[in-house]
């Protein structure tokens, strides 16, 4: 491949930005050959416009949501959540951490130290000015006690959290972290006023571009933009309605009708047919986003590591890549660390479907005549309820049995995930390994969903977080990989491109694949045209 064609294909999948390719074929003196219709769809996309409302639909609403920053779990209380709210720190789309309430941070020589500094002026939606202490409140929210939260596990080195002035916190680590500011930028942590709780959170009061005007559950969220938002060049829309639609059917038919202007997760088996309507554009973005199939090790006979292997290797993931995702992916290795990430351990043996070794497992434990349930619904991810059948014709040449157990859409998240003993699952990914890990794979953490320790995994998760040389930090995450592909109780059979469309009478800068929807923040950065 061609320089100039491999810089073309990076800017067509977003992976660098239109500034980078146009200065890189300009100092290989290759721009008089870069194609004139390469660049007139990003042309646009300098000159934003305000006005319009914004229909998004989107999958995973459940009866269940709150707008807890702690208790995020659905695509739709996310993207609501970052529509009325912003963290101290942003992960852009060429995954980094930039300034977003915190204009600027440093640390110690030894990491463990972290000093951000606030914008000053920032108002919340209910004209109170933004301080010190409200951003001391919001992170605390997580780490108290009785706290659910799925970002403790993240922010579990913290030992105290203190104002300088109102405009500065101070955050004091147990232990160096030398990425802590990718930390700050996890959804759950958005800034919230000093004494919110209960019921408070669930008017969506926060520093973001849009207003929550009306927020149902599962069903619709309806905001209006903010007036008096801080932040140059953002939040475009005058309205922005969000709407549950699980059946991906029916967010099909809503976007060709013209009933809402954007969903995610098309669907696979007709994103061609997608790619020819008129007035419809499709999008596709690599990242981190993975399926996971998460068995819960306390609960027999999920302890026994022969039969988490003999599951594991019972699973044509090539097969699976080719008919759940019609190539929109690539197979996985039973860890979390996308190819994207910097420290994606390539050399690791990738694990095959192998029904003979996976029957020479399964016979070890003595589980050859045990009945595996797997639970599904299509509200973990679009095709879900066909993978796990797909996994029961591939499991029977093992001889295992595995019955798919139908799993209601509504509350699956509250009723099934880390419930039931073995289900299939969706992560949108993180942006740095140390948070993949810790949310979903450390002791104790609460989305921990396979209830999984490993006294090794958990003692280089700690020790690789304060290494600042990054050739030792690499092996580490390496050997982490290596321990999570050979005894957690995830499967990881397949990482998925997010595959999203919209109506083209809308506009967009880079996409970011951080996460589905433009890192959530499609009604912050989108505009009508």
């Amino acid at each position: 491949m061609s320089e100039l064609s491999r810089l073309t294909k990076m800017f067509e999948q977003n992976k660098i930005s239109r500034r980078r390719f146009l200065s890189q074929v300009s100092a290989l003196g290759l721009a008089a050959a870069v194609s004139p219709a390469l660049l007139a769809g990003t042309a646009q996309a300098s000159v934003p416009k305000k006005g319009g409302r914004f229909r998004i639909g989107i999958t995973g609403g459940s009866t269940t949501d709150s707008m807890d920053p702690g208790t995020l779990t659905s695509n739709m209380n996310q993207n609501v959540n970052w529509q009325i709210r912003n963290n101290l720190v942003e992960i852009d789309h060429n995954f980094n951490a930039i300034p977003e309430l915190a204009e600027s941070w440093g640390a110690s020589a030894d990491a463990k130290k972290w000093t951000f500094k606030l914008r000053k002026g920032v108002e919340f939606h209910n004209g109170k000015t933004m301080t010190a202490e409200d951003v001391i409140f919001s992170i605390n929210h997580h780490l108290s006690e009785e706290s659910k939260s799925a970002a403790k596990g993240n922010l579990g080195s913290i030992t105290n959290i203190k104002s300088d002035g109102k405009n500065e916190v101070v955050f004091e680590l147990s232990g160096g972290s030398a990425d802590f500011p990718f930390i700050l930028g996890d959804y759950h942590l958005t800034i919230c006023p000093a004494g919110t709780k209960g019921a408070e959170f669930e008017k969506g009061i926060g520093t973001g571009g849009y207003i929550l005007d009306k927020w149902e559950p599962g069903v619709r969220a309806f905001s209006k933009r903010n007036p008096n938002y801080w932040k140059e060049g953002r939040a475009h829309f005058d309205e922005i309605e969000t709407l549950s639609i699980v059946d991906t059917n029916a967010r099909t038919n809503a976007l060709k009708t013209g009933q809402i202007d954007y969903m995610d997760r098309v669907e696979l088996k007709t994103v061609h047919l997608m790619k020819k309507m008129p007035g419809v554009k499709v999008h596709s973005t690599t990242g981190t986003a993975h399926y996971t199939i998460p068995m819960l090790v306390d609960q027999k006979p999920y302890g026994n590591n022969d039969v988490r292997t003999a599951l594991k290797l019972a699973i044509d993931r090539e097969a699976l890549v080719k008919q759940i995702l019609r190539g929109y992916g690539s197979v996985g290795n039973d860890h979390p660390i996308a190819p994207v990430q910097q420290y994606h351990a390539k050399d690791l043996e990738q694990r095959k479907y192998d029904p003979e070794k996976a029957k020479f497992h399964m016979k070890k434990a003595g589980m050859l005549d045990h009945v595996f349930n797997l639970h599904a619904a299509d509200a973990a991810f679009a095709g879900a309820v066909d993978a796990a059948i797909l996994i029961k014709e591939h499991a029977k040449k093992a001889g295992i049995k595995i019955n798919v157990v139908r799993e209601p859409d509504d509350g699956y998240w509250s009723n099934v995930w880390i419930k039931k003993e073995w289900c299939m699952c969706y992560w949108g990914g993180r942006a740095i390994e140390d948070m993949m890990f810790s949310v979903a794979y450390s002791e104790g953490a609460p989305w921990n969903d396979t209830h999984w320790s490993n006294k090794k995994f958990n003692e280089i998760l700690i020790a690789a977080r304060a290494e600042l040389d990054k050739e030792k930090r690499r092996k580490m995450y390496y050997d982490m990989q290596e321990i999570c592909r050979n005894d957690s109780g995830t499967v990881v059979p397949m990482f998925n491109q997010m595959v999203e469309a919209s109506s083209d009478k809308f506009a967009h800068g880079p996409l970011s694949a951080a996460m589905a929807l433009d890192g959530m923040r499609v009604g912050e950065r989108w505009w009508k045209k």
